[in-house]
């Protein structure tokens, strides 16, 4: 059957049955994907815990952004300065 047949059964089809040719098609894809994963297999995930290096590295750029900031300072106004002190 060539897709343009096709098109106009599906169309006539309620919306339960679309969204189950749907799933199904999702799940024929997903198996000629064949992603490589075996079933039951497990598989290493890197994870930042506990990588010291990457929390030393993250630590040397935030102080190298900070050394770069500019500097402001305060500005003594009569908003911020002690009352009954001129």
């Amino acid at each position: 059957m060539s897709i343009t047949e096709l098109i106009p059964t599906l169309q006539s089809l309620s919306r339960v049955d679309k969204l189950k040719v749907m799933q199904f098609l999702v799940e024929e894809l997903a198996k000629e994907e064949n992603a490589g994963l075996q079933p039951g297999a497990t598989y290493p995930v890197w994870s930042p815990y506990n990588s010291h290096d990457a929390a030393h590295k993250l630590a040397k750029l935030l102080e190298e952004d900070r050394e770069d900031a500019p500097v402001i300072r305060a500005v003594s106004s009569p908003i911020n300065s002690p009352i009954g002190h001129d």
